[in-house]
C-alpha cells in the first residue's frame, strides 16, 4: 500500500491503473469521493490531503475489484438517477442516463395529454430498482403508480428505494402485465424499460455488464424484441381509450417496435424519439 499517500497521488495511480486495464479512468475519482464522502469540489480542494490507512485500503480494494469487473455502483451500493440516490445490487439493472430521457418525455406527454390528471393510473413493467415508478410518482404526485417485476429480489430493492425516497408505490410480483390482467383493471399510462438486448450480443458486452447484472433484465430473445411482442398481446386488454404507452428500446430497434405498436394500435399516434446522442432510444404511442 505504498503506491500513494495523498489524494492527488491516489487519483493519478488509479487513473493509470484503470486505463491499463481497459476501465474508465474516472472511476477512481468517483470511488475516492465515495470513501472520503466529499463532493468533486471538495476533493479537488484537498489534493494534498494525506489519506488514512482505512481509506487507502478500501480504495485499493475497490479499484482492484472494479478491474476484475465489479461495477462501481455495486461497490458503493447506489447510483444517482434524476437527482436521487437509488440502492442497487446484482439483482437489478444499474440505472442509465438514457432512462432519464424516458422519464422526461413521459412527463411532457402526460402534461400535454391529460387535462384532468386526478386518478391517472401508471404501470411500470419490469421495475427493477424502481427508478421509473418512483421517479414518476415523485415528479407527479397525482399519479396512482403500480410497479411490477418477476424478480422478488428486485422488488425488495425497489421497495427499499421507495421507502427511502418516500414514494407511495403499489408493488406487484408477476410476469409483465399478468398481475393487472388477473385483477381485470384498466390503466392510463404504461412505461417500461424491458430486456431488449439480442441474446447473441452477450459476446460483445463488457464483463462489467454480463457478469454482474441480471441476464433476466438484459436479454430479449434472438432479436431482442420478445418482451415487446408479449406486451402487444397484453396491453390492449388493460389500456384505457385515452392513454400513453412509452418504451425504452435498444439502438436500432425503433422502427421494429414502432411497427409492433402501429399494428396493435392502428388509430394511435406512434413516434420514435431519439436520445441526446442522436440514437433511437424511445418509442411512444398515444391513444
Amino acid at each position: 500500500m505504498d503506491e500513494f499517500q495523498k489524494v492527488f497521488e491516489a487519483l493519478k495511480w488509479a487513473s493509470s491503473f484503470l486505463q491499463k486495464n481497459n476501465r474508465d479512468a474516472n472511476a477512481g475519482e468517483i470511488l475516492l469521493r465515495h470513501f472520503l464522502q466529499m463532493t468533486r469540489a471538495q476533493l479537488f480542494a484537498n489534493q494534498q490531503l494525506i489519506l488514512s490507512d482505512s481509506v487507502k485500503e478500501s480504495f485499493l480494494q475497490a479499484i482492484y475489484d472494479h478491474v476484475k469487473g465489479v461495477p462501481i455502483q455495486h461497490i458503493m451500493g447506489f447510483e444517482e438517477f434524476y437527482g436521487r440516490r437509488f440502492n442497487v445490487n446484482s439483482h437489478v439493472l444499474i440505472p442509465r442516463p438514457e432512462t432519464e430521457e424516458l422519464i422526461y418525455e413521459a412527463l411532457k406527454k402526460i402534461n400535454h395529454t391529460f387535462s384532468n390528471q386526478n386518478g391517472l393510473r401508471l404501470i411500470d413493467i419490469g421495475t427493477g430498482s424502481g427508478i421509473i415508478s418512483i421517479t414518476m410518482k415523485l415528479e407527479c404526485p397525482f399519479l396512482d403508480v403500480t410497479a411490477i417485476d418477476i424478480s422478488p429480489q428486485a422488488l425488495d430493492i425497489a421497495k427499499t428505494n421507495a421507502m427511502n425516497l418516500k414514494a407511495d408505490i403499489d408493488f406487484l410480483h408477476g410476469d409483465l402485465l399478468q398481475p393487472i390482467l388477473n385483477k381485470q383493471e384498466k390503466v392510463d399510462i404504461i412505461l417500461s424499460n424491458p430486456p431488449y438486448i439480442p441474446d447473441e450480443d452477450i459476446h460483445v458486452l463488457s464483463e462489467v455488464v454480463k457478469d454482474y447484472e441480471p441476464h433476466q433484465a438484459l436479454f430479449g430473445g434472438v432479436d431482442g424484441l420478445d418482451y415487446y411482442r408479449k406486451l402487444m398481446q397484453q396491453i390492449p386488454l388493460i389500456i384505457q381509450k385515452k392513454a400513453i404507452i412509452g418504451f425504452e428500446i435498444g439502438m436500432g430497434q425503433g422502427k421494429q417496435v414502432a411497427k409492433l405498436l402501429n399494428e396493435t394500435f392502428p388509430n394511435g399516434h406512434t413516434e420514435i424519439i431519439y436520445d441526446i446522442n442522436g440514437k433511437d432510444r424511445m418509442v411512444f404511442c398515444q391513444l
